[in-house]
């Protein structure tokens, strides 16, 4: 007897429609699913009725149309997380934005009724925070980088030393960005020992600068040397070529204060004698993402004048962003405004109540949970292997991959840690004001073994990092 092919009595796409009743707005996009799952049960030889057929239409536009750009809670301890979009801005930033998403005088001049000048928004600020002639905006620091090169050294020999010529996040390669403005890299020194007079002796007729780059995720200790910013500055003063700065992150505090390792400050790099200083808004800073570049005013003149300005410059949510951040630090509340600063200077004792606090809400939830002692860095290429004390609450019953797994299907999703394999929800990078919500959505995604998490009667390992408390 001849089998029948199941794909013969496979439902029409008519027949989906009239089962799943698409409205007007999403029809089109309804019928491109439901083509899609009938080629995928040709191929699978499967059946199926037009019900089943629209249901499966309907799951699968849902997971296409899926939000992924989401706000989560960063539990991980490391304060600027590249993957969650680094600095979280403050509320003065935020009201800024919105007061600049509608018609804005972004260039504009009120006084005189004519178009005016984008860049000069922000330059007189920075210049002031920075002990600086002038400065420039683009939309990220490697735009800053490749600007000032481009701007100053195309065509030209910029010498860098061996141990600069980093990779940071993104495959970004300095050396890569060096082509791509049209320099030509000379590297000198060697990879921990570089010294000044190694500059001198690279530099002739086609010499264009001297770059200096921030290492950004890495440290070299041990049998090193470093020419001094100051003597770059004078070397490339003497031969009449410019000394450009890339500080990576940037910061206008002292971070020794904080018990950090002591990061050298815009302002120091500018007085040390760079020409041109380029550094993010979007780490130390606390602000949105930009390339920032502050130093004398001719440099930076040539960078605003470069034709890839047109293509790098930010926009006027960034800009408006970018002036609250530096309005905070001109009036000098970055500490107790700024997100990023507030949870690096949050003292140890704070964050071990803050814990305990947690710990026994969520106990009390049912999720066993124990307050340990732990390290968390900064991250976003600031302080490279620098730490921090913290506090974090642990979580146990379950292994910790599946209670990670369900933290990250929490309303809002909260993005932990594992250590020693216990989740560890790390209050380093949490705001105060974040706590509540952080408590309802792990006791809304684990209370009582929710999405197999953990619960009272489940067994699981008890020791953390560190010691508890």
């Amino acid at each position: 007897m001849r089998r029948v092919d199941p794909r013969r009595a496979l439902p029409s796409v008519d027949a989906i429609l009239r089962a799943g009743r698409p409205s007007a707005a999403e029809r089109e996009r309804f019928t491109r699913a439901a083509r899609t799952v009938l080629a995928r049960a040709r191929t699978a030889r499967a059946s199926g009725d037009a019900a089943s057929f629209a249901a499966e239409a309907r799951a699968a536009l849902a997971e296409r149309e899926r939000l992924t750009l989401r706000g989560v809670i960063n539990a991980t301890g490391v304060v600027l997380q590249t993957n969650l979009g680094r600095a979280p801005l403050s509320p003065r930033a935020l009201a800024a934005i919105a007061a600049a998403a509608g018609a804005v005088t972004v260039e504009y001049d009120l006084a005189v009724g004519k178009r005016g000048e984008r860049h000069g928004h922000a330059a007189r600020l920075l210049a002031d925070l920075a002990s600086a002639e002038d400065a420039a905006v683009v939309n990220n620091n490697a735009a800053a980088v490749l600007l000032a090169l481009a701007a100053l050294a195309s065509r030209k020999e910029v010498i860098v030393a061996r141990g600069e010529l980093v990779e940071i996040g993104g495959g970004f390669r300095i050396p890569d960005v060096l082509r791509r403005s049209g320099a030509r890299l000379v590297e000198v020194g060697t990879t921990n020992r570089t010294y000044t007079r190694d500059y001198a002796g690279a530099i002739n007729e086609k010499t264009g600068a001297i770059l200096r780059v921030h290492a950004s995720n890495f440290k070299i200790t041990g049998f090193v040397a470093r020419a001094e910013g100051r003597d770059l500055a004078a070397l490339a003063r003497e031969h009449n070529i410019a000394f450009i700065h890339d500080l990576g992150s940037g910061t206008f505090l002292d971070t020794s204060r904080f018990g950090l390792g002591k990061e050298l400050t815009v302002g120091e790099a500018v007085r040390e004698g760079a020409d041109v200083v380029t550094f993010s808004g979007d780490k130390l800073l606390g602000g949105p993402q930009a390339g920032i570049a502050v130093g004398r005013a001719e440099p930076i003149a040539a960078l605003r004048a470069h034709p890839l300005m047109r293509a790098l410059r930010p926009d006027k949510l960034t800009i408006a962003a970018l002036l609250a951040t530096l309005a905070t630090y001109r009036e000098g509340d970055a500490e107790k405004e700024l997100p990023v600063w507030r949870m690096i200077a949050a003292p140890p004792r704070t964050l071990a109540a803050r814990a305990r606090a947690l710990a026994i809400e969520l106990d009390a939830a049912g999720i066993p949970a124990e307050v340990i002692e732990v390290r968390s860095t900064v991250g976003g290429g600031s302080l490279p292997e620098e730490t921090q004390p913290s506090f974090a609450v642990a979580i146990g019953g379950a292994p910790a991959t599946r209670v990670a797994t369900a933290l990250r299907s929490a309303d809002p999703p909260v993005v932990s840690r594992i250590v020693e394999e216990r989740v560890a929800l790390d209050l380093r990078s949490v705001l105060p004001e974040d706590d509540a919500v952080l408590a309802r959505a792990v006791i809304g995604a684990l209370a009582k073994g929710g999405a197999d998490g953990p619960s009272r009667n489940q067994d699981g390992p008890r020791t953390g990092a560190g010691r508890s408390v």
